[in-house]
């Protein structure tokens, strides 16, 4: 029996990482799209239509996550905004930062420099250009279970962090397949067996990848800041039961300067 996400129309308020007068970042459950677009069939609750109810302005998307995937989205509060953080974004002067439960266990460190053809569903993928993406990967902790899932004996799985130089559709799902680590929860490039196993066993119905931090130069402010998210309920749970807890993270926010380190960035309204 499939477990479903929560309900959209059940969730509460989007989480508010940080808002200032030009910008603002929210924590993005999985499942829920990001816009209105052809995939939506009969969904009531996006996060831009969300996010300007709930703060009654509009706002501008200046990056993407994927439905499946939770964590931190940015948005900028007027077009000003939107064109200095967008070009930070297509200049590759932000940095993101992932983490992915994946089957196996990963290498300790490797980037995939792979180039990636476009996946629109309409033409055949090998008409479609092949476009620069590097990610870089880092194993930060392994975890092997007494269940023979697959033809082992044992079942081994590891927690993998992602810094993506590029921002192509998919890009570390299928660098992490193309290593033979698939992430948990990716019916498209994973093995079904594992993810049946992690949604009816370990309460993990959803694919186990989560955008955890982005930092980059506030576009007004001069400063780096850092913006961090925590997995949804489920991954976190997870990340406990294999002993992995001291990866979580929490929703925040900090200033970076080479004086002083880390200063907390506090949202103007937590509680929007």
């Amino acid at each position: 029996m499939t477990v479903p996400l929560t309900p959209t129309e059940r969730l509460g308020p989007l989480p508010v990482i940080y808002r200032d007068a030009r910008l603002i970042a929210v924590a993005k459950p999985p499942g829920m799209l990001v816009h209105r677009t052809a995939l939506a069939r009969g969904e009531t609750r996006f996060v831009m239509q969300t996010l300007r109810d709930q703060i009654g302005q509009h706002v501008f998307p200046v990056h993407r996550l994927d439905r499946p995937t939770g964590g931190v989205l940015l948005f900028a509060l007027d077009s000003e905004a939107a064109a200095a953080l967008t070009r930070a974004f297509t200049g590759h002067r932000v940095s993101k930062r992932y983490l992915a439960v994946v089957r196996g266990w990963g290498p300790e460190t490797i980037s995939v420099d792979a180039p990636l053809r476009e996946e629109d569903g309409i033409r055949p993928k090998a008409e479609m250009p092949a476009h620069p993406a590097l990610t870089h990967f880092r194993r930060l902790a392994t975890a092997e279970i007494p269940v023979a899932i697959d033809r082992y004996p044992q079942s081994r799985y590891s927690l993998m962090e992602a810094r993506p130089e590029t921002g192509r559709r998919h890009q570390i799902r299928r660098h992490l397949a193309r290593c033979g680590h698939p992430i948990i929860g990716d019916a498209k490039h994973g093995k079904g067996i594992h993810n049946r196993y992690f949604r009816d066993h370990l309460d993990c119905p959803h694919l186990l990848l989560s955008a955890v931090a982005l930092e980059f130069r506030h576009p007004f402010e001069g400063h780096q800041l850092r913006l961090e998210a925590a997995p949804d309920d489920h991954f976190s749970a997870l990340l406990a039961r294999f002993g992995w807890q001291a990866h979580l993270t929490r929703n925040d926010a900090h200033w970076m300067t080479p004086a002083t380190g880390a200063a907390r960035a506090e949202p103007i309204d937590a509680l929007l």
